[in-house]
């Protein structure tokens, strides 16, 4: 869904990126950079129930992680390798943001809660592999209630409100959370189901030959 905003986003980087390239930072090294902030914001802070300032770490380097793309078009060092590298330190930072709030939910005797996180963090990796391997086969997956930015912010300004002791909105976000990321599994499973039906429906007339 805010994936409409990626122009706009785009937009707003692109002078900061710019001023980022003259330091001669790399975009790889931001993405690396990003993402040891966030494992350090959300296995620093989550799992000793500092939810508020963990969130606050781990948002900054979310923010500052967003600019490796930014810096590789003004520089013109995009490269497949960058692109696997941001899509894979993203999968490591999104479960260490759910692991970290699993393990502080446990440590305060909320194990209901940290089993729902726990779920969260695997739907979320099912989500972005679906997506991953249907592409992988040439099929399209961009559907979803709830990709990777959604997941995050709802994550983040829970995780941050429960830490200034607003009731309730930690454990209402990771249900929401559990049951969007499982519907958007459905929905990327039925989407390619249906590419996957209407290719084999393409290929059996020509796999049948004219008949003599």
């Amino acid at each position: 869904m805010l994936n409409k905003l990626r122009p706009a986003i785009g937009r707003v980087l692109t002078p900061i990126g710019q001023a980022v390239a003259r330091t001669g930072v790399s975009p790889n090294t931001i993405t690396v950079i990003g993402t040891a902030g966030v494992l350090v914001g959300a296995l620093g802070w989550f799992p000793r129930h500092s939810f508020f300032w963990g969130t606050m770490v781990i948002t900054a380097f979310v923010l500052f992680d967003m600019l490796d793309g930014a810096v590789a078009r003004v520089t013109g060092k995009t490269s497949k390798f960058g692109a696997f590298l941001d899509s894979t330190m993203d999968r490591v930072a999104d479960a260490a943001i759910f692991a970290g709030l699993m393990i502080g939910l446990d440590r305060d005797g909320q194990r209901g809660l940290a089993a729902v996180a726990l779920y969260c963090l695997v739907s979320g990796v099912v989500v972005s592999y679906a997506k991953a391997r249907a592409e992988g086969l040439g099929y399209t997956c961009n559907v979803g209630i709830a990709e990777r930015a959604e997941r995050l912010i709802v994550a983040l300004v829970a995780a941050g409100l429960d830490g200034l002791g607003v009731p309730y909105v930690l454990t209402l976000a990771l249900w929401a959370l559990a049951a969007l990321s499982t519907v958007t599994v459905g929905q990327r499973f039925a989407v390619v189901y249906k590419q996957a039906r209407a290719e084999q429906a393409g290929a059996a007339p020509a796999a049948a030959g004219p008949r003599a």
